[in-house]
């Protein structure tokens, strides 16, 4: 009996569904039968023609047609042929880059070894309807014939007007009139789970799309400290490299550079040049063909919990000054190692990773507002941006995050040798020994100069001890220390117990 009684259940249950299915369908057609027909048309062909509504995500709006952006678009993507002279395979190599993170055509070899000219693919987008396109700096980078490939299957021998390799960008001409060009978009404000969509020729499979989301902005990479990379998980291949990418606005917010891959193709993470960045870049490459970059002249380090609490913070947030460069716009300005930076020209500063980027992009002689936390205040200082030279490198100290439990070391007084070698003028203390302990665990190494103790100035060994010793046992120590050429901030935490 129960199992009559379910399977009478059963049998009610799935007429019910089945009507109500057939009653939508039936909903379905008759909005077709009761619609006026056009003049000529059967019913068959409205019924034909019926397009169901677009489909709808869970916030109730409708995703975007990625059709219409790509017709709309793709005329103005280009494909990137280029070709360079024979050499040495050698010549390809980037020192201290990841592999992860090298340039996608780059294929290895014995370094001695010579090798045919090589064939290179990328992709780019059509700016300036007189002939302009914007690419990657990798993409024609050492090549000695760049042609274009247009949509409508025109090829042009395109000139690099120039390129920056520390943002990789490229701006590129070509001899045409009235072209199609792209909508750029606004880069700032990006939020992760935005729709964007790639177009390329990854693979050399001309004008291909992919799709995807924005997976995190504002992302620094190991190799690069001018960028803040846009990252998406829309599939980037070797080819797609120059390429646009696109919100759901068929806007132009980026152009597509790298990947993260140990295999050489699309792991899930892809990184787009912010177009804001890239068109600042590109118009200094056409007025000047070359790059002049804003220079502070400070080393900072990122915040971390231990150090925000040290300077007074409420939470980790800023960049932190760990050196003032001699001479340099930064020690004219009345900066100090030990400010954090909450925001340089108008533009909030909420990591050390922001500052770079901003700074370079500020215009040389500008003079520009910079909020700091000294000593628990807010202090706005002005700094009169310079020029940064091709041989300086920004200066991000490695972020000290390890724990500790007291001090526990030996210093000495600095003779003049290694006060010369060193680059300490005064003062400081030089760690000689250092224990398996409280100091070690910080992060202290021997061969550093302790230059301040809790913010006090540390005259010498002697001076180092009486700084130490007026400390609470229960309360952590900031120390400022000298390492290879930089300074750093490094806390210690109590000894438990």
């Amino acid at each position: 009996m129960r199992f009559n009684a379910t399977s009478a259940a059963l049998t009610v249950l799935a007429a019910a569904i089945a009507t109500a299915l057939f009653s939508n369908i039936l909903v379905s057609r008759a909005q077709i039968q009761t619609a006026e027909l056009p003049a000529g048309k059967s019913e068959q062909a409205v019924e034909a023609a019926y397009t169901p509504p677009a489909a709808v995500g869970t916030s109730g709006m409708a995703l975007p047609d990625f059709r219409s952006i790509v017709r709309e678009n793709v005329d103005a993507v280009v494909k990137i042929e280029v070709s360079e002279n024979a050499k040495s395979s050698a010549d390809d190599e980037v020192e201290g880059a990841p592999p992860e993170f090298r340039d996608f055509f780059r294929q290895f070899g014995n370094p001695n070894a010579q090798r045919p000219p090589q064939q290179g693919l990328g992709s780019g987008f059509i700016i300036g309807s007189d002939g302009k396109i914007l690419t990657n700096a990798h993409v024609v980078k050492g090549a000695d014939v760049v042609n274009v490939r247009l949509n409508d299957q025109r090829e042009f021998k395109a000139k690099v007007i120039g390129l920056d390799e520390r943002t990789d960008v490229a701006l590129l001409k070509i001899d045409a009139r009235s072209l199609p060009i792209v909508k750029l978009g606004n880069s700032d404000g990006l939020e992760v789970g935005e729709w964007v969509l790639a177009i390329g020729a990854p693979f050399g499979l001309d004008y291909s799309a992919t799709q995807g989301i924005i997976s995190a902005t504002g992302r620094e990479l190991p190799t690069e400290n001018y960028v803040p990379f846009i990252q998406t998980d829309a599939a980037v291949n070797p080819g797609n490299s120059g390429g646009p990418l696109f919100n759901a606005q068929g806007q132009v917010i980026g152009v597509n550079s790298q990947i993260y891959s140990r295999s050489g193709g699309y792991m899930g993470l892809s990184f787009a040049i912010p177009i804001k960045t890239a068109m600042g870049i590109a118009k200094q490459l056409e007025s000047k063909g070359f790059v002049e970059r804003g220079w502070l002249g400070v080393a900072i380090q990122e915040m971390s919990p231990q150090l925000a609490k040290q300077f007074g913070l409420d939470k980790p947030t800023g960049a932190l000054i760990g050196d003032i460069s001699p001479d340099s716009p930064a020690q004219a300005a009345g900066l100090q190692p030990g400010d954090v930076i909450l925001n340089f020209g108008g533009s909030a500063v909420k990591s050390s990773r922001d500052l770079p980027p901003i700074v370079a992009a500020t215009t040389i002689g500008e003079s520009v507002p910079v909020q700091v936390i000294r000593d628990g205040k807010r202090v706005t200082l002005n700094v009169t941006v310079g020029k940064l030279k091709e041989d300086r490198v920004a200066n991000l100290l490695p972020v000290e995050r390890e724990d500790a439990s007291a001090l526990n070391m030996t210093v000495t007084d600095l003779n003049e040798d290694q006060r010369q070698q060193l680059g300490v003028k005064q003062g400081g203390a030089l760690v000689t020994d250092l224990k398996n302990g409280p100091a070690a665990q910080a992060g202290v190494q021997e061969g550093d100069v302790v230059l301040e103790v809790n913010r006090s100035r540390v005259a010498g060994a002697q001076s180092f001890s009486d700084l130490v010793k007026k400390q609470p046992r229960s309360n952590s120590t900031l120390l400022l220390i000298r390492r290879g050429g930089s300074s750093v901030f490094v806390v210690v935490e109590p000894k438990a117990g």
